[in-house]
């Protein structure tokens, strides 16, 4: 018989779909703490939010399931160096966050992040230089300045940073859309399935350098904390966006505003940031070339049924003998 210790305590309904899995498998819903510490001692896995005194408690633990994608704060040295396996629940949210992203290259491109402000305001005016725009009336074949104004997505590049399963959707999105796609990774490798090239890392400048779009798609890891600062966003084409969907930890948000201020990149849009919630006075809220969203990409109605999926399917791993589907490496926070 195997035991699975779940702490913090979770709902009735998916309690029972995890005792069901398996008659090999006992489940402790642990209410409280104290339950969870003396269960654990003689349990094999875990699942919920563990903690370096419920780790010293166990004694038989083999395999440690977080219920979140990101391990930045779920980590500690002392789970890194215990042989337990740990898996995290990665790839729930790849098509969701994806289009999240198309939505903020939709609304630079088309200029609709200005449009909804002038709406506010009661205000007609197409993005472009409009002491021109009567000069182009009955001039046909020529490129109007409110054209110019709103990209054609076909002709651009996306670059993504952090080619995973999220940063992959964002590329087959990108792709349907007409747009040229690059990416980099710590694990290049070919996506035969798009035709893309995933390049290493040290072809980033060149990703930068091209690229109208830049996503960052990375985990935060410690090689990855504070990547975008000043000096790589000066990497970037001055008429660029950076889109974080990543983690805030990754960019620098001074040296955005600092980017932004001085007309090295185009625009911002930020799904997450170093801090949060960003405080209200920020400077950075008040600045037109900015979209933000409090960190929703991920948020979805589907989320809850693909997390106990996961779940789920981890369990059948583990009680069968095998490697949880979303193994992660602890040393990599990934």
């Amino acid at each position: 018989m195997l035991k699975l210790v779940i702490f913090p305590a979770i709902d009735a309904a998916r309690c029972s779909a995890i005792t069901k899995v398996s008659e090999q498998l006992l489940v402790v819903n642990a209410a409280d703490e104290a339950t969870a510490l003396r269960e654990i001692v003689d349990s094999q896995a875990f699942f919920g939010k563990i903690t370096p005194p419920l780790l010293r408690a166990a004694q038989h633990l083999q395999w440690v399931q977080s219920p979140t994608a990101s391990l930045e704060h779920y980590l500690f040295p002392e789970l890194v160096e215990h042989p337990c396996l740990l898996s995290n629940m990665r790839g729930l949210f790849s098509d969701v966050i994806a289009d999240h992203v198309m939505g903020y290259v939709l609304c630079f491109a088309r200029n609709l992040h200005l449009y909804l402000r002038q709406q506010s305001a009661g205000l007609w005016a197409p993005v472009g230089d409009q002491a021109m725009v009567a000069d182009f009336v009955s001039a046909p074949g020529r490129v109007s300045p409110v054209d110019l104004a709103h990209q054609h997505l076909a002709d651009l590049t996306l670059g993504v940073v952090g080619v995973g399963q999220i940063g992959t959707e964002i590329c087959r999105r990108a792709l349907a859309f007409g747009m040229s796609v690059q990416g980099v990774d710590t694990v290049p490798r070919e996506v035969p399935e798009l035709g893309l090239t995933v390049q290493p890392l040290s072809c980033l400048p060149t990703l930068l350098a091209e690229s109208h779009y830049v996503v960052i798609a990375a985990p935060h890891t410690p090689e990855t904390e504070r990547l975008f600062d000043r000096s790589l966003l000066q990497q970037m084409r001055r008429d660029a966006v950076l889109i974080n969907i990543g983690r805030g930890a990754i960019v620098v948000l001074d040296d955005i505003i600092a980017a932004l201020n001085a007309g090295e990149i185009r625009g911002a849009a930020l799904d997450v940031c170093e801090q949060e919630p960003l405080p209200s006075d920020h400077p950075v809220w008040r600045m037109p070339n900015v979209i933000i969203t409090p960190h929703v990409a991920a948020a979805s109605p589907r989320i809850a049924e693909r997390h106990l999926a996961t779940l789920l399917e981890n369990i059948r791993c583990f009680v069968a003998g095998e490697p949880p589907k979303t193994l992660v490496d602890k040393r990599k926070w990934y």
